[in-house]
């Protein structure tokens, strides 16, 4: 990817700057002391919950501070925009030690060197081997012969499927890959009816969440982005492009085949969690709710490859890697949590809670020998990172997603959705 389509310095805009006083007092947070070295970990969310992940997570993370005798640990969560919090304590000159970096947004702090180069540290630790990673999954922090980050575990977007509800309807499971006429099909067929018209079970639940749409601009020949990443007209307002929103407009308003998003939104309720839509489109991270969902468990759950009108279905994986930053004041240290949280000492343990799919293979494989990990397992070559991996303000492309398929699903023609769109994303990426 030619990076000068996509630096952009982290210079302290004024806006930027002045959050950053109010924030974090207009400096650099004290350094550690060197009787009690204090390692900052960065990572999203809020406060942990008294469950059983949060109990397994803690009991690890106490464990590395009783192998590192003096080293403590401070969790920083930021519950929220995580990326703009990051940035924020990036201009104000207080990054942390080690951060969690999302796939969806790496480029953010990768293009902008912010974070270190790992490969001096994996030079002097012979036990690091990139090999036990996914390469897939290792080429979020790859940049030339750069490696920025580390991974943690990830998943591919799946379709999956409710056994149960294919009984009721008497339609056989997925076999294999599908393309979108059986796809439509299939949905037609899983949609049932009351005497009255009344729709009983719906085929298909639909989410306006580009990660779960833009598999099938894909996997009908179009992209968002050109090549390089660099500009989205000609790419996102392509006829493949327009015929693939179409399809879904068409699954909604004229095969009502998925429920209407305004309806969904008005019951706040989820069609798929409570058994009235047979399929959709999500990642591993559902799993550990359906362990205690009282209408649809785990064991009525099938994984599929999405549909695909390409030879080969191609899909997206999202994945939480580990970074340590350029203003880390405990390098060394952080390198050694690095490791230790992307061991298989630490993956074995926190994989067993069931929330991805690991970023070691050895550690995967041995974790996930029952059917719905395999079926994960057997998808992980086809997917591909996302464009915030390497393409700074992506997420502004991901937010004008919603709003054009949203206008697409209120009537507008998508040809025409998608062109607006792209203009959008040109005007935007020009002065980003």
């Amino acid at each position: 990817m030619n990076s000068r389509h996509q630096r952009r310095a982290f210079a302290p805009h004024p806006v930027w700057a002045a959050l950053a006083v109010l924030a974090f007092g207009g400096g650099c947070q004290p350094g550690p002391s060197q009787s009690t070295p204090i390692l900052r970990v960065a990572d999203w969310g809020g406060v942990a919950d008294d469950n059983a992940f949060s109990k397994t997570v803690n009991r690890l993370q106490r464990r590395f501070e009783e192998q590192n005798p003096g080293t403590k640990l401070r969790f920083e969560n930021a519950p929220g925009e995580y990326v703009p919090k990051m940035i924020l304590n990036f201009v104000a000159g207080a990054g942390p030690d080690v951060m969690s970096v999302d796939a969806s947004s790496a480029a953010v702090f990768i293009n902008n060197g912010q974070l270190r180069d790992l490969r001096p540290f994996m030079a002097a630790d012979p036990s690091f081997r990139p090999e036990d990673f996914w390469p897939n999954v290792m080429s979020v922090g790859a940049r030339e012969k750069a490696i920025y980050t580390i991974p943690g575990d990830f998943t591919p977007m799946v379709l999956y499927y409710n056994k149960r509800l294919f009984d009721r309807a008497r339609v056989p499971y997925p076999s294999g890959p599908m393309n979108f006429d059986q796809f439509l099909d299939l949905a037609k067929r899983l949609t049932l009816r009351d005497a009255k018209g009344n729709v009983t079970q719906y085929g298909f639940k639909f989410a306006n969440w580009m990660p779960m749409w833009i598999l099938f601009l894909w996997n009908n020949g179009g992209d968002v982005l050109s090549a390089d990443g660099a500009h989205a007209g000609g790419a996102l307002d392509s006829e493949e492009n327009a015929q693939a929103i179409r399809y879904l407009v068409d699954l909604v308003r004229t095969h009502k085949v998925a429920p209407d998003l305004s309806q969904t939104a008005a019951t706040g309720v989820d069609p798929f969690a409570t058994g009235t839509a047979a399929m959709m489109i999500s990642g591993h991270w559902e799993l550990p709710g359906f362990e205690t969902n009282p209408k649809v468990k785990v064991s009525d759950l099938g994984v599929t490859s999405v549909p695909s009108n390409l030879p080969q279905p191609v899909t997206v994986y999202y994945a939480k890697s580990f970074g340590i930053p350029t203003q880390s004041r405990s390098p060394e240290a952080a390198w050694k949590y690095l490791r230790y949280v992307t061991s298989r000492e630490f993956q074995t343990e926190y994989q067993s809670t069931g929330i991805a799919v690991c970023g070691r293979k050895d550690v995967a494989a041995a974790l996930g020998q029952d059917p719905l990990n395999r079926a994960f397992q057997r998808l992980i070559p086809s997917a591909r990172a996302p464009w915030g991996a390497k393409v700074v303000g992506y997420d502004f492309v991901e937010q004008e997603g919603v709003k054009m398929m949203q206008s697409a699903l209120l009537g507008a023609p998508p040809r025409e959705a998608l062109q607006q769109m792209a203009e959008r994303v040109d005007a935007y990426f020009r002065v980003r």
